[in-house]
């Protein structure tokens, strides 16, 4: 018996369901209707409405006034627990912090979810133009200097494979690339030189520079970056002590995770 035979055997369709309402949600779905969940999973009327009335009742999905649904406080606790777990997250939080103390900029660490970087760290300054960004929030890999690291390090047909659907003219900042092919172009200079900058590519007035944090694994398991108001540095601030500053503590972290 195969792998997947094994699988589909314990498979309970009705759970598969139910996390199949729960992934419509992210960054950009907020809140849907039940049409809207149909529309989207597949799932018939009558069996969409009795997932969401369980996961409602069990406080996963709440119900707006307009009766559109949203997840609910309990998916929260669930993604919370999950982020308190993560090693990798464990293991980052002290060279993340001390960092902070030592450039009093604002410090994140992402990984690569399809063509977006999930924020699973993110220690902010206040006056850092995004500030809506927090743990758990995504953002286009192509335009962030996380991502951009994260994607220089697949494959040609991982590449296309992520970017398929990308859609290159949206959210994007000023000097963002504009086309598959100048993305490959500055995707291939960031894997020759170890890091990459981004320059108001995911919005105006806000640059960064990140590098990548290995496991015992020949890619990254995440990349961590240090984002500045582009007033206040300029791209040879990042390239200087910045990143001298943000490679140690990316050395310290894939210590820490190669002894586990």
């Amino acid at each position: 018996m195969t792998a997947t035979a094994k699988a589909s055997r314990y498979r309970i369709e009705a759970l598969a369901k139910g996390l199949d309402v729960l992934r419509l949600f992210d960054e950009t779905t907020t809140a849907l209707k039940l049409r809207e969940i149909c529309d989207r999973t597949g799932i018939p009327m009558p069996t969409a409405f009795r997932v969401v009335a369980t996961l409602e009742e069990e406080g996963f999905l709440e119900r707006l006034p307009d009766g559109a649904i949203r997840p609910g406080v309990a998916v929260l606790t669930l993604g919370s627990a999950a982020l308190r777990g993560s090693s990798l997250v464990q293991l980052s939080e002290q060279p993340l912090r001390r960092l902070v103390e030592e450039t009093g900029e604002t410090v994140n660490l992402g990984v690569l979810l399809g063509d977006q970087v999930l924020y699973l760290v993110r220690l902010r300054n206040s006056d850092l133009v995004t500030a809506n960004i927090q743990v758990g929030s995504t953002l286009p890999a192509a335009y962030t200097s996380m991502g951009k690291l994260l994607l220089a390090y697949l494959s040609d047909d991982e590449l296309n494979a992520t970017l398929a659907t990308h859609d290159f003219e949206r959210d994007a900042g000023p000097n963002a690339a504009r086309s598959p092919d100048e993305l490959r172009e500055r995707l291939v200079l960031i894997r020759e030189q170890g890091y990459s900058l981004q320059d108001q590519e995911v919005a105006a007035g806000l640059r960064s520079v990140s590098v990548p944090v290995f496991g015992r694994g020949a890619k990254p398991a995440a990349a961590i970056n240090i984002a500045v108001a582009s007033s206040r540095h300029g791209l040879d601030s990042l390239r200087g002590p910045m990143l001298e500053r943000l490679r140690a503590t990316a050395d310290d972290i894939s210590r820490r995770l190669r002894a586990i």
